[in-house]
């Protein structure tokens, strides 16, 4: 009798151990909710009443040059493509670096969202998922770039991290 009573006690604590495990698919949906919650609040409009005009003129600003910076990051490194165009070239400016696919392909949407034609690629040694915001055939291009978007995106600190990504064949 205290046998059968040990048994099954000892079921009963493993299937309430199984039965409390949370699976991947949970986290996925934790993720993302918060994410729409995340880009509904960007996504937030201010509406102005409209101003009657008066006579305007135009006003022409002078181009903003943004002076290529020698002092970023390059790592070389043989990437694949894993969504977006198949379009790499020699260099590549990254936005973000993941450890998780999902992750990416979340930066990926915002990107291509904001007008960028983005791609996520896969480096098999590092197991990461880079997302490339645009590539270039020449390092001064890349770095213009690299700078530019880094000065779109002043108060996003994780986009001032982008660097470039030398592709090795």
């Amino acid at each position: 009798m205290r046998k059968l009573f040990v048994f099954s006690l000892g079921v009963c604590m493993m299937l309430g151990f199984a039965s409390c495990k949370s699976t991947e698919s949970a986290y996925k949906k934790a993720y993302e909710q918060a994410k729409q919650q995340e880009l509904a609040e960007e996504q937030e409009v201010e509406y102005v009443a409209p101003v009657q005009q008066q006579s305007v003129e135009p006003v022409v600003s002078a181009p903003v040059k943004v002076k290529p910076s020698n002092t970023g990051t390059i790592r070389e490194e043989k990437v694949t493509v894993v969504s977006g165009v198949d379009g790499l070239k020699k260099y590549s400016v990254v936005a973000g670096s993941f450890g998780v696919k999902s992750n990416a392909e979340g930066l990926k949407r915002f990107l291509d969202g904001e007008g960028y034609n983005s791609t996520v690629a896969y480096n098999a040694d590092a197991n990461m998922y880079r997302v490339i915001v645009t590539s270039f055939d020449d390092r001064g291009s890349a770095e213009y770039a690299r700078d530019s978007f880094k000065a779109k995106y002043p108060s996003r600190k994780d986009f001032q991290g982008a660097w470039l990504l030398y592709r090795v064949y």
